[in-house]
C-alpha cells in the first residue's frame, strides 16, 4: 500500500464524520434538554434514559468489530449501517405518545435502536485508516480531514439542530423536524464516505483471531492501545458533560436561550476548523503524544476559565469557548492518528488483521464516555434542585440550580480531562518503535 492517498479519499473518507458528527453531537446537546424541558422528566431519570442505550454499545461494539471483521469488509456496513441509523435518529424525537410514561419509554427504546445501528456503522468506518494506509504521518493526514469535517459536522448539527427546534415551533413539533434534518446529514454522511472511498486499499485479509474473547485478550495486550482508550474514555466523559450543558449554560448562566447555544457552537467550532493545519504542524515537530497533551491542557485551561462567565464580558465567553474549541479540535487529531498506529503495532506484532476488535473497542469506549456526560451532568443538575418542565421551555432556576448548572459546563470539565491527559503517562509509541529506522520520515522533530 503506497504511504500517499489521493485527495479524493481523504475528503471521502472525512464525509463519514458528517454522520458520526451528527449522532455524537445533537442526542448529547439535545436529548437531556428535551426530556427535562419538554417531557417533564426528572433531570436524574433523563440522566439514567441517555446513558443506559449508549452505555449498550459497549457490548454491541466489539461485536460489531469482530462481523465486519469476518464477513463483508467494511464499506457494506457504511451504507446499510448509516441508513438504518438515519431513520431511527428520527425516530427518537417523533414522540407518537405525547408526554407523560408511554412517551418516555418510547424515546428510551427508539434511542437504544439507533444507539444499536450506530455501532454497525462507526466500528467498520473507524477501523478503515489502519487498512487505506501504512503511512504513519499519512495518517495523521487522514485524521486531519476527518476531523476538520467532524468539526464541520459539529458545526452545522450543533448551531443548526436548536434553531429548526424554534422555527419547528419548539416542543415536540419542533424536536420532530429537528430529527428529520439531522437523519438528513446522516444519509449525506453515509453515501458520502460509501462513494468516496470506492476502490481503496483494505489491506491484506489476514487470520483473525477464531473468537471474540481472544480479540479482547489481544487487545489487552497490546499496551499503549490500553492507555490511549483509558484517556479517551474518560476524556469523552469530560467532552460529553459539557456538551450536555450547553443549553443549560445558554439558558441559564449567559441567558440566551433563544441563540445561545449556536453561537456557543459557532465559537466553539469556528476556530476549530482553522486550527486544523496548525495542529498537524505541531505535531509533526513536537510528536502526536505531546501536541496531543498540549491540547487537552488548553481545553482543561479554558474550561476552567469559564467559571467566571457570569462575571465576565460576553466577548470574553465567547473567546474562552473558542479557546476550548482549538484545545478539543487537537485532542480529536492525534487520539484518532493514534490509534490507528496502535493497530499497526498489532499488527506487525502478531501478523494478524483485527482492526475491528480495536476499533470497537474504541468506539465502544467513546459512546460510553460521552453517554456518561449527560449523565453525570444531570446528577449535578438533580443534585443542586434543577427543576424540569413539561411546557417545551426551561423553568425558572434558583441560584444554586444556576450553580450547578454553571459548575457541571466548566470545573467538572476540566477536571475530567485532566485525569484522562494523566492516564497517557507511558505510552511510548512513536514511529521509530512501530516501524523501525528503515520507514522513519522525520518531519520537523521525530514524533513521540
Amino acid at each position: 500500500m503506497s504511504d500517499a492517498l489521493p485527495r479524493r479519499v481523504h475528503v471521502g473518507y472525512a464525509l463519514g464524520s458528517v454522520a458520526t458528527g451528527t449522532f455524537g453531537t445533537v442526542p448529547g446537546l439535545l436529548l437531556l434538554p428535551y426530556l427535562t424541558d419538554t417531557m417533564g422528566v426528572a433531570a436524574g431519570v433523563a440522566g439514567l434514559l441517555v446513558l443506559v442505550p449508549k452505555a449498550w454499545d459497549v457490548l454491541v461494539n466489539p461485536v460489531a468489530g469482530r462481523i465486519s471483521d469476518r464477513w463483508g469488509g467494511r464499506r457494506p456496513y457504511l451504507l446499510g449501517g448509516g441508513f438504518a441509523l438515519a431513520v431511527l435518529f428520527a425516530a427518537i424525537f417523533a414522540a407518537p405518545a405525547g408526554t407523560g410514561a408511554g412517551a418516555t419509554a418510547y424515546v428510551a427504546v427508539a434511542f437504544l435502536a439507533t444507539a444499536t445501528a450506530y455501532a454497525f456503522f462507526q466500528v467498520p468506518y473507524v477501523a478503515m485508516p489502519a487498512e487505506i494506509t501504512d503511512g504513519y504521518a499519512e495518517r495523521t493526514r487522514l485524521m486531519t480531514w476527518r476531523v476538520a469535517f467532524l468539526a464541520l459536522a459539529i458545526l452545522i448539527s450543533g448551531a443548526v439542530a436548536p434553531l429548526v427546534v424554534s422555527a419547528g415551533g419548539d416542543g415536540i413539533p419542533g424536536h420532530r423536524w429537528m430529527g428529520l434534518f439531522c437523519a438528513a446529514l446522516i444519509v449525506v454522511g453515509a453515501v458520502g464516505v460509501y462513494a468516496g472511498t470506492r476502490g481503496v486499499p483494505t489491506g491484506e485479509a489476514r487470520e483473525s483471531e477464531p473468537t471474540l474473547r481472544a480479540q479482547l485478550a489481544v487487545a489487552r495486550a497490546n499496551r499503549p492501545f490500553r492507555l490511549l482508550l483509558a484517556c479517551f474514555v474518560v476524556q469523552a466523559a469530560g467532552i460529553g458533560t459539557m456538551l450536555a450543558g450547553v443549553k443549560y449554560f445558554a439558558d441559564h448562566v449567559i441567558e440566551r436561550p433563544d441563540d445561545g447555544p449556536t453561537v456557543l457552537f459557532v465559537c466553539f467550532v469556528g476556530p476549530a476548523l482553522l486550527v486544523m493545519p496548525l495542529w498537524r504542524r505541531v505535531g509533526a515537530w513536537a510528536g502526536k503524544v505531546r501536541a496531543f497533551v498540549l491540547a487537552s491542557l488548553i481545553f482543561a485551561g479554558g474550561a476552567l476559565a469559564l467559571v467566571a462567565a457570569p462575571a465576565l464580558p460576553p466577548v470574553v465567553v465567547y473567546l474562552l469557548v473558542a479557546a476550548i474549541g482549538c484545545g478539543y479540535a487537537g485532542e480529536q487529531v492525534f487520539a484518532m492518528s493514534m490509534l490507528p498506529d496502535c493497530i499497526a503495532y498489532d499488527t506487525t506484532r502478531t501478523g494478524r488483521r483485527q482492526a475491528g476488535v480495536f476499533t470497537g473497542l474504541w468506539t465502544a469506549g467513546e459512546t460510553l464516555g460521552l453517554a456518561l456526560g449527560p449523565g453525570i451532568y444531570a446528577v449535578v443538575l438533580q443534585l443542586f434542585g434543577y427543576v424540569s418542565s413539561d411546557s417545551g421551555a426551561a423553568a425558572a432556576q434558583d441560584s444554586t440550580a444556576r450553580l450547578g448548572v454553571l459548575l457541571g459546563f466548566t470545573v467538572l470539565p476540566a477536571v475530567v480531562v485532566g485525569v484522562g491527559t494523566v492516564l497517557m503517562r507511558g505510552y511510548d509509541l512513536d514511529e521509530r518503535r512501530l516501524y523501525g529506522d528503515r520507514h522513519v520520515v522525520v518531519e520537523g522533530r521525530p514524533a513521540g
